[in-house]
Parts: C-alpha cells; structure tokens; sequence
C-alpha cells in the first residue's frame, strides 16, 4: 500500500503533467524518488536514508510555500507568468480551464489557418479560481510534509536508540548476565601441568 505522500504527489504530478507545468513535474518526480527512498530506509533501517527524507521534506515545504506565494501573487511573483514552464509555452495550471463549474468556450484566432492555428479560450462559470485549488494541493502537500517529517524524526530516534543499546557480547540486554572481568586472573596465566 503506498503512503499518503507518495499518492498525493503522484495525483498532482498527473495534473501538472496535463497543464504542462515543468518546474512542478521535476519538483514532483523528485519529491517521489525521495519518498521512495525514505520507505526504503524504514524497511530496511538505514537512518541516512530518513535523514535524507527528512531534509528533503524541509525543502518540499520551501517549495510549496513558494507555489503558494506563486499563485497568490505575494512578493512580485505573477500567476500568469511563465516562471512554471520555463519560459517554454504559454501554458498555465490544468486547473484553469478545467475547474470546478468551469466552462470553456473556443473561438477561433481570424484569419489563421492551418494546423498550428490557435484558438483563444475563455473560461467562465467557474466555482473556484484554479489558482485557490493550487494553494489548497500545496498546503495539503505541506501538512502531509510536516507529518512526515515528524514520522521521520521519531524513526530515526527509534534507530539510533536500538544501535546505542546494542551489547554485542550480552544481546539487547543492559545488564547482561554475563560481565566480562575486567581483572586478569590467574587461571590464565598457570601452567597446566598432566600426567604422565
């Protein structure tokens, strides 16, 4: 069964993908690899790997805070720029014209022919602005961060307290029963002598 992190980021790179978003879909395939990575430390007890997921969540909050900023249009930062696409198309997010009650409607560009014409779309009727579901995923994605992070945090703990205690003469014991002496005895030293 996959983890709430891995599904949720699977679900938006889906809808990146369909709006063309390229900075998202590399963020996402990312944030996928590392989810990945850190499943596989917790199975296997390798607590860089989680140290690597719990950095890495520090990091998927930074970048959904800046989506956040992004599509709220905080500090200079414009929605309708191509800041997401690299510069490489006029797409913007798939919610925009496919949201909830939205409607489109086409009207072909006059006097463009051909197969690379394009049609100017306007959207009406929508029940909620594309750029709210936006910022309604990212904050979804940072509350699910923050528990993993948590999560992470108290595995890697749990980890690290099980190697502490670790005897590798008396087992998981603290107070073994068997001590080892400390003293050199005798016994060690004598010369066994047998019979003839």
């Amino acid at each position: 069964r996959a983890p709430p992190a891995q599904l949720a980021a699977l679900e938006r790179q889906v809808f990146d993908f369909l709006g063309y978003q390229w900075a998202p879909i590399l963020a996402n395939f990312l944030h996928i690899i590392i989810v990945i990575l850190g499943l596989f430390g917790t199975i296997q007890y390798r607590p860089r790997y989680i140290v690597v997921y719990a950095i890495w969540t520090a990091v998927w909050v930074t970048w959904n805070i800046f989506i956040i900023c992004f599509y709220l249009e905080v500090g200079g930062l414009s929605k309708d720029s191509e800041l997401l696409t690299f510069n490489i198309s006029r797409h913007q997010s798939w919610w925009s014209e496919n949201g909830p009650g939205c409607v489109r409607k086409e009207a072909s560009m006059s006097g463009i022919k051909g197969l690379d014409s394009h049609s100017y779309i306007s959207v009406i009727g929508c029940a909620l602005e594309y750029r709210y579901i936006e910022v309604m995923h990212s904050s979804f994605q940072i509350l699910i961060a923050l528990v993993g992070f948590v999560y992470a945090c108290y595995v890697v703990s749990v980890f690290t307290e099980e190697e502490d205690s670790f005897d590798f003469i008396g087992g998981f014991d603290p107070f073994p029963l068997y001590h080892v002496n400390e003293k050199p005895t005798n016994l060690l030293f004598k010369q066994t002598y047998l019979p003839a």
